[in-house]
């Protein structure tokens, strides 16, 4: 099994732009087999990449609902689900995408993290890389649906909600044993002036830092019209950023 890496904190902090760039620079490095998964509920990574989505796991769960009382008995749902598993994936010719979709209400996710769980650990075998732009807030470590990762980065911004976020996602793991092999922190859109401070209060939260990202209006434009973050140059003060951000968490 290849590497897998998740990428959480509180919404709004930017965890799909460090999944986005990480993605980019596995890519720009000449890795092929890269996975991409949408955890999010609010799937925004595949519009980051730009790759167009038609289906997610949410979708195929409804579909199994609605059709399971016509399969014959002995008709295993788990095959018809693995199928269906493999026409949702978006096949793009440097990486594929995977978008979890909405849990099934409220209150009651058991289908969802089954689904993502079984992909975890069988849909990464096939890859070299996994990258994971997982829920906001703390959801998927109290469901475990981020258990068979082998690094979490938290992101979190200059506020501090963020870094109390980024601590609260490390005591819970703690608490429920999940044993990642890192727990990293990025502090995104950091004001240069302020990078300092902000270091020395990354380092304060326990979590293994592995840099910043500066705020930057080129990703903000790119968002605003929809254009992939695969695009951004070289020059690109957070595509520089987030190649060191890589070396630090020994991505490549």
């Amino acid at each position: 099994m290849g590497k897998i890496i998740a990428v959480s904190g509180k919404g709004g902090v930017g965890k799909t732009i460090l999944a986005s760039l990480l993605i980019r620079k596995l890519v720009m490095t000449g890795h092929r087999s890269i996975l991409a998964i949408d955890a999010d509920p609010d799937s925004n990574l595949p519009e980051a990449l730009g790759v167009s989505v038609e289906r997610s796991l949410g979708d195929i769960r409804e579909e199994l609902i609605a059709k399971q009382s016509e399969f014959p008995p002995d008709y295993s749902k788990m095959a018809w689900l693995d199928a269906k598993v493999l026409e949702i994936i978006a096949e793009m010719p440097s990486f594929d995408v995977i978008v979890m979709g909405k849990p099934e209400g409220p209150g009651c996710y058991c289908a969802v993290n089954h689904m993502l769980r079984s992909i975890i650990d069988s849909l990464p075998r096939r890859y070299d890389y996994t990258v994971i732009d997982a829920e906001a807030g703390l959801e998927h470590l109290s469901r475990r649906t981020t258990q068979g990762v082998d690094d979490m980065i938290v992101v979190t911004d200059m506020s501090l909600h963020g870094f109390k976020t980024a601590e609260r996602i490390k005591n819970l793991s703690k608490e429920l044993g999940i044993d990642f092999k890192h727990l990293y922190l990025v502090v995104n859109r950091v004001d240069p002036s302020h990078e300092k401070s902000i270091s020395e209060k990354a380092k304060s939260t326990g979590l293994e830092f592995a840099g910043v990202i500066p705020e930057e209006k080129d990703i903000t434009e790119y968002n605003l019209v929809g254009k992939s973050l695969l695009d951004l140059p070289e020059s690109s003060p957070a595509v520089r950023a987030v190649g060191e951000i890589a070396k630090k968490i020994r991505l490549l």
